[in-house]
């Protein structure tokens, strides 16, 4: 046939020989299962769920209990601090008729940067178009770009280093032992081992895999560039260990604890090679059975950038802060990869924060409102305290109950008046090894002091819609202002603690 027939006298002889040969051949499986439409065929709709669902958390405990307050203008918020008034121990009698000597009023100026802390984001026009129908995008990234920003507020306020130096560390001390079961090489020449002190924002941003985070430079939308400290320290002298002999041994590495520290990165490599990260972690020692030897390089430090000059000191750090007399317990070194933990005591408390309660009562006459910790330490803390020996604990009563329990609280026997319960909070971003106590609320009558730490703002949280360039919308999200903190005695930290 040269062509298809338009009507039957087209319908020759060798067209009915053909017809009559398909009629006769059958159609093969594969060719039937082909026929008609199905759902492989994709003429489906596509069921997506409006708007977008969040599902990230936006724990932000300290941001949401910390008064927010204006300020001033200036570039700074300045207050005197009267630490006592009568700081010779003046004895009040006197002879008959006579006057006694004046008292000595102890004061000192005090000072906060404000500082601005925001983040942004942008959208082109393309993506507003493409998600019409499904929500407004512009509105609900304003709605995340805000959560982010409080979400970085948090980290802030609990752990952003304007003050505190971390300088270099110690060089490690490193034992080599063929008793823990490690696979290490032998190398007669020993291994090169160097050590990094990590602020909360260095151990917040550092991994093993991407490495630790040293200066810090950020470009911005309108292609400005300006850099950071990312909240490491520089790196250690070297330590060269013995010789690792028979192809089994381990390394175990300890240094001095570093004030403002709340991790610690190792590195380690042949004497005559890369010494290379191999383990981070929240006590100032580490046990190495085996070496990746594929991480970063320690030459990838070469300086100390624990501060961030560009914030304000959170809170552990206003309690690192030269001369806060703050209480600071560093838990002991120990054996090296193992460290110390808390130790329990027979009446169900915990050692080092009794010690922790007693010495803020012995100095300043206060007890902490709240203390907050990762979720390692409140496990460890209700385990100690459930298996002490007469545990004293208080239970709640009912006619219904789960398995289980989490110690809530601590009393604190050295307060004035009814021992209070100091609650025990975890802290999302709180790291292992670290305990920060808070007080909120001063003792004191007419202190002058409604808060004791404050975020005090020449501006709170505002949007900026930045002028076009491009086919996008970019906007940002900040505020202005610092953590100011009026009384540094009443922060304790208690850090070092192994998971134990």
């Amino acid at each position: 046939m040269n062509g298809l027939i338009s009507n039957l006298s087209q319908l020759t002889n060798d067209a009915i020989v053909e017809f009559k040969k398909a009629a006769q051949t059958p159609v093969p499986a594969d060719e039937l299962k082909k026929a008609g439409i199905t759902v492989a065929s994709n003429f489906t709709a596509y069921d997506l769920q409006a708007p977008a669902k969040n599902l990230f958390p936006v724990l932000t405990p300290i941001r949401n209990s910390t008064p927010r307050v204006s300020g001033g203008g200036g570039s700074a918020t300045n207050w005197k601090q009267v630490t006592a008034i009568n700081s010779a121990f003046l004895r009040g009698f006197v002879p008959e008729g006579k006057r006694n000597g004046v008292v000595t009023t102890a004061a000192v100026d005090k000072s906060a940067t404000y500082k601005a802390l925001g983040l942004e984001d942008s959208i082109s026009y393309e993506a507003e178009l493409a998600a019409r129908g499904f929500e407004d995008i512009r509105s609900t990234q304003a709605q995340r770009l805000l959560w982010a920003t409080m979400i970085e507020e948090e980290v802030a306020d609990i752990g952003a280093n304007l003050s505190v130096t971390l300088g270099t560390p110690t060089a490690p001390t490193v034992v080599v032992t063929d008793a823990d079961g490690g696979t290490i090489a032998a190398d007669a020449g020993g291994y090169a081992c160097r050590v990094v002190a990590l602020t909360l924002h260095g151990y917040l941003a550092s991994s093993i895999t991407s490495g630790v985070t040293g200066l810090v430079s950020v470009t911005n939308a309108a292609g400005n560039s300006f850099t950071y400290g990312g909240g490491s320290s520089m790196k250690s002298n070297a330590t060269v260990s013995g010789a690792a002999a028979g192809g089994a041994s381990s390394l175990k590495l300890s240094t001095p604890v570093v004030a403002g520290a709340v991790a610690y990165a190792w590195y380690v490599g042949a004497h005559d090679g890369d010494v290379l990260l191999e383990a981070i972690t929240t006590i100032n020692s580490v046990k190495l059975l085996s070496l990746a030897g594929t991480h970063q390089n320690v030459t990838a430090i070469i300086a100390d950038n624990g501060k961030n000059t560009l914030g304000y000191d959170g809170l552990l750090y206003h309690a690192w802060g030269s001369g806060s007399g703050a209480y600071i317990k560093n838990m002991a070194t120990g054996t090296a990869g193992t460290g110390t933990g808390l130790t329990a005591v027979a009446d169900g408390s915990i050692q080092e924060i009794n010690d922790m309660f007693r010495s803020m009562w012995d100095n300043y006459r206060l007890s902490p409102s709240k203390i907050f910790v990762n979720a390692q330490e409140a496990d460890n803390i209700t385990k100690k305290i459930l298996t002490a020996t007469n545990a004293q604990i208080n239970y709640v009563s009912g006619t219904e109950f789960g398995g289980g329990n989490r110690v809530k609280s601590l009393l604190n026997r050295f307060a004035m008046g009814a021992a209070p319960e100091v609650p025990i909070q975890i802290h999302p971003n709180c790291p292992p090894g670290t305990i920060l106590a808070v007080t909120e609320t001063m003792p004191y009558p007419i202190n002058g002091v409604p808060n004791v730490y404050e975020m005090r703002l020449r501006r709170d949280y505002y949007q900026m819609e930045w002028p076009m360039t491009e086919r996008q919308y970019e906007s940002g999200v900040y505020f202005d202002g610092v953590l100011a903190h009026y009384f540094t005695p009443s922060l304790g930290i208690i850090t070092n603690i192994a998971n134990a």
